[in-house]
This record gives C-alpha cells, sequence and structure tokens, in this order.
C-alpha cells in the first residue's frame, strides 16, 4: 500500500508525527501531553502527570472527560465537594489499580503524599456524568490469546465495564517473548455491527528498562505506517491502521495503556483483523494460555 514507512528508534527523539520517544512530549507538569489538536484529530487525549512527594496540580477538565489512573504510588483526587483516595500500586507491573472518573466542565485538585506518577485519560465527549470512584477488586482482568499470543487485560473502562460519554481505556500486559495487538486490527471504519471508528494512543512501560517493539501498517493509501522501538515512557498515535503486533522482549513484560474515543453514536470496540493475519486467532483453541497468566488479579492491588 501507498505511504512511507516510519521506522524509528529511541534515539530519533519525536522526529516523526506518530511515535513519540520519552521526553519529547511534555508540557509544564506533564511528562506526556497529547490532546486533540497535537494528534491532529477529534477527541483522545493522554497526560502523564509526575508529582513529588506533597506535589499538588490543578486541573480543568474543559470540553473533555478523565480518568485519573495511578501508574505508581497513590492520590487523592477532590472535585465538586467529591473525595476520592486512590491507593494506587507499586508499579503497572505489580497489581490493578482504582481510579477516578471526572466529568467534562469540572475542577479537580489532584495530591500524593509520597508522589507519584498518574496517567490522565480523557476524551472529548458530550454528556456530562457524575464523578466517581472505580474501586480495584472490580476491574475485570481478562486473559486474551493462547500460546505466545498470550496476554492480559485489565478491562478498567471498557466499553462493557464502566460507564463513560466517550472514553475507551484498558491495560494490557504482555509476558516476555509474546505477542500481543495480534492478530493485527482496525478500527477506521464505521461499519454496523463489525467495526467502529475510535482513534488510539499506546503509551508504553517495558520492564527492567528493556525495549519492545511495535508495528502499524497501512489500511489505506497514504495511511498510518510505523515500525517503532519503543521503551518505558514512549507513546504512538494511531488515527488509522492495522495496528499490532506489540512485541514484548523475552525476559521483560511489556505493559500499554491503550485509550481510545471515536465519534460513533454507540460507544463500542468493534475491530477487524488484517485479512493475511486473521487466521492466528483460530489456532488459539488448540494451544494452552501462558502459564504465567495471569501476572496479577484484582487482588494483588495494596
Amino acid at each position: 500500500m501507498g505511504g512511507t514507512m516510519e521506522t524509528t528508534t529511541h534515539e530519533d527523539q519525536g522526529r516523526n508525527r506518530h511515535h513519540l520517544p520519552a521526553g519529547s512530549a511534555g508540557t509544564g507538569a506533564y511528562a506526556l501531553d497529547i490532546g486533540p489538536e497535537r494528534a491532529g484529530w477529534d477527541r483522545s487525549s493522554l497526560r502523564v502527570l509526575e508529582l513529588e512527594p506533597g506535589g499538588v496540580h490543578t486541573l480543568a477538565t474543559g470540553e473533555s472527560e478523565w480518568i485519573i489512573l495511578p501508574l505508581t504510588g497513590g492520590c487523592t483526587v477532590h472535585t465538586a465537594g467529591e473525595i476520592f483516595e486512590l491507593l494506587g500500586r507499586d508499579s503497572v507491573f505489580s497489581g490493578v489499580s482504582d481510579f477516578a472518573y471526572l466529568p467534562r466542565d469540572a475542577h479537580a485538585q489532584i495530591a500524593s503524599g509520597a508522589g507519584g506518577r498518574f496517567a490522565l485519560a480523557g476524551a472529548r465527549c458530550e454528556r456530562r456524568l457524575p464523578a466517581r470512584y472505580g474501586p480495584a477488586p472490580e476491574v475485570p482482568v481478562e486473559l486474551r490469546g493462547t500460546g505466545n499470543c498470550s496476554r492480559q487485560v485489565n478491562n478498567f473502562a471498557a466499553a462493557d465495564t464502566f460507564d463513560c460519554d466517550r472514553l475507551i481505556a484498558v491495560e494490557v500486559l504482555t509476558p516476555g517473548g509474546n505477542w500481543s495487538s495480534y492478530p493485527p486490527h482496525k478500527h477506521d471504519e464505521h461499519v454496523p455491527g463489525t467495526e467502529s471508528v475510535l482513534e488510539e494512543i499506546y503509551y508504553f512501560e517495558v520492564e527492567e528498562d528493556g525495549l519492545a517493539y511495535h508495528r502499524v501498517s497501512p489500511s489505506r493509501p497514504g495511511g498510518t505506517d510505523v515500525l517503532a522501538e519503543v521503551r518505558t515512557g514512549d507513546t504512538v498515535l494511531i488515527p488509522d491502521g492495522w495496528h499490532g503486533p506489540s512485541i514484548a522482549p523475552p525476559g521483560s513484560t511489556l505493559y500499554y495503556l491503550n485509550v481510545m474515543a471515536g465519534p460513533g453514536e454507540q460507544r463500542e470496540w468493534l475491530i477487524r483483523d488484517h485479512p493475511d493475519h486473521s487466521w492466528v486467532r483460530e489456532t488459539w483453541p488448540q494451544r494452552p494460555v501462558d502459564p504465567r497468566l495471569p501476572l496479577y488479579g484484582p487482588e494483588a492491588a495494596r
């Protein structure tokens, strides 16, 4: 297909528009700050907030709904008379986290006594839903795929698990040596009952400071085409295209946070597999799930 593949290593330092190495897309208090304007699309946003011990940050939600998700550490979220105590976790590799939902047109304060790193997953939306707390024990943990395609999905804000207006967000953990986001799939066309249009952000962390690889291939002439070497803190933007595989290095678990939103009347995650790789799903019933999974369940939250 048409288009020029963006093949990047960590040393490229953000020279292409779809792979953003760690440190190349921060502003102010945010180590990462990706919104619709910067991404060149309509709805999806992701920020990573780093707070020192005793740090406090104020947030105006504007036209977007947001989920505050601890990556490391815990925090207290104050908004409109509500106080949400997020216990958080030691790291994304240690357990499921609790989280807080903030509606559009609101103000919030995020404070952390011990400090930490916090993902703010957002989406421009129309409805104003109530602020809420998401308990870690209620996060559905799914094992998807089998064999060396096995991975763990923490469906904390999947379309069918937690009510949002537009935002869809999940965490994926891939054991060392495995492939996830595989078979490659896409969601860039509206095909009722088959495929939904969703802008997507992948935010990566790799255990033991390792490196991993992520592929996006064009679904249309001139479409997104990326082969990226990714490390902790890197981000890949997916406005369109077949995305996957995400390849974990031997010996290190690969984590990514997926943030999605789209224009459809229904908030739904409908995907279409790449026709050259759809056979992969057919092999799953013949193979066991990787015995290393689950890496943890909701009970591992501290």
